[in-house]
């Protein structure tokens, strides 16, 4: 396993997921992770997202304690099926911090398996571990499936994020 890996990756089936612990494996996939990002917001941003936007996160946030990057994967360094990218949220009135999911892509050929479910559990305990009890997310306004989804893994509705343009 290469350095920057946990050793106890969890296998599950014919998957693996493997938490990112070095700042070089997590920037080798900072490319991967940008397209991922562009398909996750181009419904709700007029811009594609800046090239390198993942590039500034880690060199940001990499070490901080609500940063976790776990991979689904068929191999060993393949990082193939799945990614979740959580980061440090800071509500900017109280500056009290928490974990968010900033990033969750499943393949579409891997859908439909619980990998998702995988990455968000490997994400939680990462976190626990961490100290950090809570993991927010957010949706689409009208991304009922995504909403569905995360109210069966446990995550409750706490407040809307309205923009007015």
């Amino acid at each position: 396993m290469k350095d920057g890996e946990r050793g106890a990756a969890r296998e599950r089936r014919s998957e693996r997921i493997r938490r990112i612990e070095e700042l070089a494996a997590a920037l080798d996939l900072a490319p991967a992770l940008e397209a991922y990002a562009a398909q996750a917001t181009a419904e709700f941003r007029d811009v594609p997202l800046p090239e390198g936007t993942c590039r500034r996160f880690f060199g940001r946030s990499f070490s901080e304690p609500e940063t976790v990057l776990v991979v689904a994967e068929t191999a060993e360094g393949k990082s193939d099926l799945g990614v979740c990218l959580t980061g440090p949220f800071e509500d900017p009135l109280t500056a009290g911090r928490l974990p968010m999911v900033l990033i969750l892509f499943v393949s579409p050929h891997a859908r439909h398996r619980g990998l998702a479910r995988a990455l968000i559990e490997e994400v939680t305990e990462t976190l626990a571990e961490r100290g950090m009890k809570a993991l927010s997310a957010r949706a689409g306004h009208n991304d009922d499936a995504l909403i569905s989804m995360g109210e069966r893994w446990g995550f409750v509705r706490q407040w809307e994020m309205m923009v007015r343009e």
